[in-house]
């Protein structure tokens, strides 16, 4: 029993000073960051992300510190990921609109499908974890509705009663989706920006492999395979090819 109250004590004081340092630091990046200092604040930023820490201010914050030290490809991979983690922000879908105003490529996107589109906004909405509560409350009214169907003894109520329990059902189902949709898409690591200044395309994972054309930084791609250091990528028109995996930041 002493063990096992050492080892909770211990865990709680470890799990505590971790959260005042990450506060402490936050802190002092923001207070850098008012001071003019960005360069100092995202570093301090950084070192919050290296402390496990992740939120999308924080991204916010340090996509804000690089965007004033005209750090473009930085600012946009770290609204990116900000989005991510609140994808109905309107402060971040402006700065990240900003940003890529400023990239050299400006690449169609391949139109889709108009539910496609409708569903993929309505899933942009609210984040995991928002999803997830709206499908545990959802289900729980399910289930309510459900058990008057079987106890109450009016006909028009138990009716009732089972189509409320099997409409909420089918919208607790649907919220259950799109958060594991969005919880996939944040950890999947199936998306990148391009870091580096310019890189050239090739058509195999090689570096005499043909060059195909070339990005530049800020470039948002997608990840279909990964082979050693190279990286499958591609565009939002459709264009396809291989680089480097060190010239991504993975969102």
């Amino acid at each position: 029993m002493k063990k096992i109250l050492f080892f909770i004590v211990s865990i709680t004081s470890v799990l505590y000073l971790n959260a005042q340092e990450t506060d402490n630091l936050l802190e002092k990046a923001n207070s850098l960051f008012i001071d003019g200092k960005y360069q100092e604040a995202s570093e301090t930023y950084e070192n919050i992300l290296k402390l496990g820490y992740e939120s999308s201010d924080l991204y916010y914050n340090l996509g804000n510190a690089y965007y004033k030290q005209n750090v473009i490809s930085q600012s946009i991979l770290n609204y990116e990921k900000a989005l991510l983690l609140a994808p109905n922000d309107d402060d971040i879908k402006y700065n990240l609109e900003l940003c890529n105003r400023l990239v050299i490529d400006q690449i169609e996107t391949l139109p889709v499908f108009f539910i496609t589109g409708w569903i993929r906004n309505l899933r942009n909405l609210f984040s995991s974890d928002l999803w997830a509560a709206i499908s545990i409350v959802l289900f729980t009214l399910a289930l309510t509705f459900i058990s008057f169907y079987f106890y109450s003894k009016g006909i028009s109520f138990k009716k009732l009663s089972f189509w409320l329990g099997f409409v909420l059902a089918v919208f607790s189902s649907i919220s259950f989706v799109f958060s594991n949709q969005q919880k996939n898409t944040i950890i999947s690591g199936k998306t990148a920006i391009v870091l580096s200044p310019s890189v050239t395309v090739k058509s195999s994972p090689d570096a005499s492999g043909t060059d195909l054309f070339v990005i530049h930084e800020g470039t948002k791609v997608s990840i279909d395979d990964n082979i050693s250091e190279w990286s499958e990528i591609k565009l939002s028109d459709g264009s396809k090819g291989w680089i480097k995996l060190e010239d991504l930041g993975i969102i």
